[in-house]
């Protein structure tokens, strides 16, 4: 019999998105890191940045976190897992406390998660602790930790948040914010995490940096309350997770067969558990780098995940060699699933924010466009050979082409409808899609896009 398995565990959310929860998140996972603790981090939702972050901090892999995404009893088991051979668990969330369905808020309360709220104080005093009540008591029963105030001024400043709470046990502390000319306006100072379009820079494209940013973020935090606990004092978030039910089999469908996964610097959208679910669709899984490699390795089907073409559409074109494997491959009838960033790559052209216009590897009839506004974000789901896989959509850019459309997706319980949604291109053994897929939801699916019946001949 699994008994439940007990480990200290925070929720990290805030008000809304940017107030700094990744960076607080990735500190405290950093912090504990150093001093040989062992620490998983998870993300609320759908997101392939912030986890590149948390892995970098931890020395852990990073999964996703979604009730409906995910679904109950994956979440369940993942928890699980982690808390049986963690001393720490973090889970950051996603926008608002309470923004989304599910939220953040609805993840903690299943799971008896207590919740520490990262707020942007740089403007407030006594609203501070106003907005710090509210989170707390907005919703009866939502398991608390404490608030932590984000980009205060000065010492005198923390004070005054510090005052205005109802409750002092709330208070985690404060992170003193970087001056414009780089330097700490205080004894401490939080580091900051590049961003650009599509939410942070990729951890790994910093090099050395990037840790020196995460050592910067956890020195800060440690001089706060909260970064002071050691293993004794986490023991007041200590949650008992409970065991799973049987773990759904997963048949080996891809068995025998070898599938290609494009990473690198502009193709580095992969969820961890991606890689797991077609471990256990039996597949071996090589990687290669779109970018830099001359040729695809010995494989039967690729996998184009998401990421940035549009940062390297001058190298991908340059990339002859690889793209004459990729049609070599396609020519042979072999599968090719292609993600986003992937797909963009696919295109014959590229028109960037600045009106110019890259030419990309033109295995795909048609054309990308480069937007500056959002041109699709939220869950969405795509029926495959009669499976659906959960997922999500997220990209600043529009496609045109003259494909085969198979399906389109559709949000959260709805059906799909003409026109709308993200469509499914297929053009001989190529299927292609806006649509980022959480492999778990639905193995099988997953199996028809990479070609998989069972064993290879």
């Amino acid at each position: 019999m699994v008994t439940p398995a007990r480990c200290p565990a925070i929720l990290i959310a805030a008000p809304a998105s940017g107030q700094g929860k990744t960076t607080v998140t990735a500190a405290l996972a950093r912090l504990h890191a150093r001093q040989g603790r062992r620490v998983r981090v998870f993300k609320c939702g759908p997101d392939f940045l912030d986890p590149h972050w948390h892995q970098l901090a931890s020395g852990a892999p990073v999964h996703q976190l979604d009730l409906w995404m995910n679904g109950e009893a994956d979440c369940a088991e993942r928890l699980h897992a982690a808390a049986g051979e963690s001393d720490l668990l973090l889970i950051e969330g996603v926008m608002g406390l309470f923004d989304g369905t599910p939220s953040a808020a609805d993840l903690a309360q299943r799971f008896g998660v207590p919740v520490l709220a990262v707020v942007d104080a740089s403007a407030m005093a006594g609203t501070f602790g106003a907005l710090a009540f509210g989170l707390r008591h907005y919703r009866p029963g939502l398991p608390w930790a404490g608030v932590l105030a984000n980009r205060v001024g000065s010492e005198r400043h923390a004070q005054m948040l510090r005052d205005g709470l109802q409750d002092a046990a709330d208070w985690m502390g404060a992170l003193v914010r970087v001056a414009p000319g780089g330097g700490a306006t205080g004894k401490a100072a939080a580091a900051l995490l590049p961003e650009r379009h599509l939410g942070l820079v990729v951890a790994q494209e910093l090099g050395d940096d990037a840790l020196a940013r995460l050592d910067a973020a956890a020195d800060a935090l440690a001089a706060t309350p909260l970064g002071q606990m050691g293993l004794g004092g986490l023991q007041r978030w200590a949650v008992d997770f409970p065991a799973p039910g049987p773990s759904v089999h997963v048949p080996p469908l891809l068995a025998g067969r070898t599938v290609a996964v494009g990473r690198d610097a502009a193709f580095c959208f992969v969820y961890d558990a991606n890689l797991q679910c077609l471990a256990q669709l039996g597949a071996q899984v090589v990687f290669f780098s779109p970018l830099h490699d001359a040729a695809l390795p010995a494989c039967d089907a690729v996998w184009l995940p998401g990421g940035y073409p549009e940062l390297h559409a001058a190298r991908i074109a340059a990339n002859t060699a690889m793209q004459v494997s990729l049609r070599a491959h396609v020519a042979a009838r072999k599968p090719l699933w292609a993600e986003c960033g992937g797909m963009m790559s696919l295109f014959e052209s590229i028109t960037l924010a600045d009106g110019t216009t890259q030419p990309l590897w033109g295995l795909l009839p048609g054309r990308v466009a480069m937007h500056k506004r959002l041109a699709a974000l939220g869950p969405q789901q795509l029926t495959v050979a009669g499976h659906t896989l959960r997922g999500h959509t997220f990209h600043y850019s529009t496609a045109q082409s003259s494909a085969d459309v198979l399906g389109r997706t559709s949000r959260p319980d709805t059906a799909p409808a003409p026109d709308a949604g993200e469509a499914l291109y297929r053009h001989g053994s190529i299927h292609a899609s806006y649509f980022h897929a959480w492999f778990p939801s639905a193995p099988a699916a997953v199996a028809h896009l990479l070609g998989g019946e069972g064993p290879a001949p």
